[in-house]
């Protein structure tokens, strides 16, 4: 019963802590530019704003406009429940497989993308068929990346993933997992549209990808798109935290465990928001053409590190 009320407080945990990792980037980046910026506090502000206003849709979208944000959401929400964030083993390691976690996110992305054709504006397809090209490229790199510590660890469930690695240290400092951690950390700028491959700040045409398909959304179905974009930005900071790094994992459910791992979690996911707002001050975006470049030498990272744990198991 208590595994089954941590699997709860893992969602819970992430649909509280996602604004405030986005809020905290924010922050640090305005700093880091010489500017006041905006409160950590301001996404959960944006929610309750967008949660009020009124809902406006085009006369000329269908059903799939209406559910694609629900859709997204519930697929975020499934997602928290499998990614390890605070123990392992929990109940729901038995569904929480590789191949599962990255088909939940590319289901995410290809609903978002018909949305985003629904309504039949330039500026939706222009925004599904850039996403289409990213998510094509970037979703095998996340399953590649994480088969290579699976290739380790003997399994592609997250949880033994993080179990045995707990079991056995020294591999975090293997080549294999260092290039496996290098190129999940550039998906995760290009799933989260984060710069060099997207400037979540601006909305010129030339730039615009995840921005482009939600530009007609509003009021509480913009609010859930934007939720839960921030959720996977949450769950991919967890990822890199838990998989590659799994010290204060606990291992056992006892209250001074999980504490523990609350607080090395939210230490390392401080960590990782801090290098992504020192990143996008240091770098421009990248143009288009540019962006399969990037998500290839990520590709190959993470073929590299599934080639290098097979040799050196």
């Amino acid at each position: 019963m208590l595994g089954w009320l941590l699997e709860a407080a893992q969602c819970l945990l992430t649909l509280a802590a996602a604004p405030g990792a986005i809020g905290l980037v924010r922050w640090i980046k305005a700093r880091l530019q010489g500017r006041r910026g905006a409160p950590l506090w301001q996404p959960y502000l944006d929610l309750r704003r967008l949660f009020r206003q009124e809902v406006i849709i085009a006369p000329s979208t269908s059903w799939i406009f209406r559910a694609a944000p629900a859709v997204l959401f519930g697929c975020m929400i499934v997602v928290s429940l499998l990614v390890p964030m605070l123990a392992a083993p929990l109940p729901l390691d038995g569904a929480g497989d590789l191949v599962v976690v990255v088909y939940l996110l590319l289901l995410g992305t290809f609903v978002l993308s018909l949305a985003g054709l629904d309504p039949g504006s330039a500026f939706g397809g222009m925004g599904s068929s850039r996403e289409m090209t990213i998510a094509s490229l970037a979703e095998p790199t996340v399953a590649l990346a994480i088969f290579g510590l699976g290739v380790t660890a003997g399994s592609t469930n997250l949880g033994q993933i993080v179990a045995r690695t707990l079991e056995n240290p020294a591999r975090v400092l293997s080549a294999g997992h260092l290039m496996a951690f290098a190129a999940l950390y550039i998906v995760m700028l290009a799933e989260t549209g984060r710069l060099p491959v997207d400037n979540p700040a601006t909305h010129l045409e030339l730039t615009m990808i995840h921005e482009a398909m939600v530009l007609e959304y509003s009021g509480r179905y913009l609010a859930l798109i934007e939720w839960a974009s921030w959720m996977k930005f949450f769950i991919f900071l967890s990822l890199l935290s838990n998989l590659f790094l799994p010290a204060g994992v606990a291992a056992t459910l006892t209250p001074a465990a999980l504490a523990v791992s609350l607080a090395v979690l939210l230490a390392k996911i401080l960590i990782l928001a801090v290098s992504v707002a020192i990143l996008e001050t240091q770098v421009a975006k990248l143009r288009l053409f540019r962006v399969p470049e990037l998500l290839s030498v990520s590709f190959l990272l993470a073929l590299l590190a599934v080639t290098s744990s097979v040799l050196v198991r």
